[in-house]
């Protein structure tokens, strides 16, 4: 089974950065893509970020493109998104999820998601 647990979110000011992580657990993480969306409340669950088994392919959202890094530590099974020139618009709950194919990954196609970590960023 596998198991996705977000961390590191948290209250920020616009213009600030922000590393939020998630440790996966189950399988063998190495092997597999990972990636990142959020949710703003009243809102859909929109793609952030997504990354490669081997790290070298990363695809980020447009409106993330040049602020926010994905990245991965294969050893510690961990990914990592941070986040930087926040604006209050990035506030959401951010989640992680994983699958085999980094295509299914990036549009949300995989039933492997953590629980979320909640990001506000002020004005």
């Amino acid at each position: 089974q596998v198991q996705l647990v977000e961390s590191g979110g948290g209250l920020v000011q616009a213009g600030g950065s922000l590393r939020v992580s998630c440790a996966a657990s189950g399988r063998t993480f190495s092997s597999y893509a990972m990636g990142w969306f959020r949710q703003a409340p009243g809102k859909e669950r929109d793609f952030v970020a997504a990354i490669s088994w081997s790290g070298g392919t990363t695809y980020y959202a447009d409106s993330v493109k040049g602020r926010f890094i994905i990245s991965r530590d294969n050893a510690k099974n961990t990914v990592y998104l941070q986040m930087n020139s926040l604006k209050p618009e990035d506030t959401a709950v951010y989640y992680c999820t994983t699958n085999e194919f980094l295509s299914r990954v990036r549009v949300g196609g995989s039933p492997y998601w953590g629980q979320g970590t909640q990001v506000t960023v002020s004005s």
